[in-house]
């Protein structure tokens, strides 16, 4: 048995991102905002979330645009405020991800006693933000240090927007970060978020590692989702989820019960 199924007592887990507003530090914290209506949005979004029958949860702070490849202590101390207060809350299994930090969302999963938590931890990048290098040796270090030894660590494979200086194809380096690091579970993406990841892409990075979890990470919907999960072992889903399937929208409970309808289908079919 893997250890989603352990964990989320369901083949083929959905796992929704819970979308922070922005967060003191960041440039759209404007004049006005308040913790208080952070906490108080992301309250009505877990709600929604859980009662459209998701089976995990992650948290991130999306709109701290520009993202930080290393975040000013303000952000995860916030992301922490907003966990701890809906902790009573929550009613699944949950993750965390500071955006572009590797490191911090490490520490902050020890900080909430996250299951899991997803990021950019290894890999070389460019981007709109520059260049990122992810120090894998220490991340992993730094997560032994903290005794996290049941933390279930999800690798973005390829991570959204930016790119990897890393010559190799994803199947190559698929199977030696499985090899070098052990992850948990990869995370396959598309080229932004909403944006679907293909088809045949999941299914190589899937044959090229067979025992490790792969996800697809991007761009899933209510239309798509049977068919990714023919291929891969589950999905990390958000936009699709939001008023009329747009990012910066609050969820909309029917949407989510409207996407997991064929994800319960499928697995009856597996039993």
């Amino acid at each position: 048995m893997s250890w989603t199924e352990t964990l989320f007592n369901v083949k083929k887990p959905i796992i929704s991102m819970l979308h922070l507003q922005p967060l003191p530090g960041d440039p759209l914290y404007k004049a006005g905002a308040s913790m208080r209506r952070v906490i108080d949005l992301a309250r009505a979004d877990l709600h929604a979330i859980q009662d459209g029958g998701v089976d995990g949860i992650i948290f991130s702070n999306e709109f701290s645009l520009p993202y930080q490849r290393r975040m000013s202590f303000v952000t995860p101390s916030a992301m922490a405020r907003v966990i701890g207060e809906l902790m009573d809350e929550i009613r699944v299994p949950f993750g965390v991800d500071c955006i572009s930090d590797g490191l911090a969302t490490i520490e902050l999963a020890a900080a909430v006693d996250a299951s899991f938590a997803r990021g950019t931890f290894s890999g070389v990048y460019a981007g709109d933000g520059g260049f990122y290098n992810n120090e894998l040796s220490e991340l992993i270090r730094r997560k032994s240090a903290l005794r996290l030894d049941d933390l279930k660590l999800l690798f973005f494979l390829n991570p959204e927007s930016d790119t990897n200086l890393d010559t190799r194809s994803l199947t190559e380096i698929a199977r030696s970060l499985v090899f070098k690091a052990a992850p948990d579970a990869l995370c396959v993406s598309g080229s932004a978020a909403g944006k679907g990841v293909e088809n045949e892409l999941l299914a190589q990075v899937k044959e090229a590692v067979p025992e490790t979890l792969v996800f697809a990470n991007t761009g899933c919907n209510k239309d798509t989702i049977t068919e990714k999960l023919k291929i891969c072992d589950g999905a990390v889903v958000a936009t699709t989820f939001k008023v009329e399937g747009k990012l910066f929208n609050p969820v909309d409970p029917e949407r989510v019960k409207a996407f997991m309808k064929p994800v319960y289908a499928l697995r009856e079919a597996l039993k």
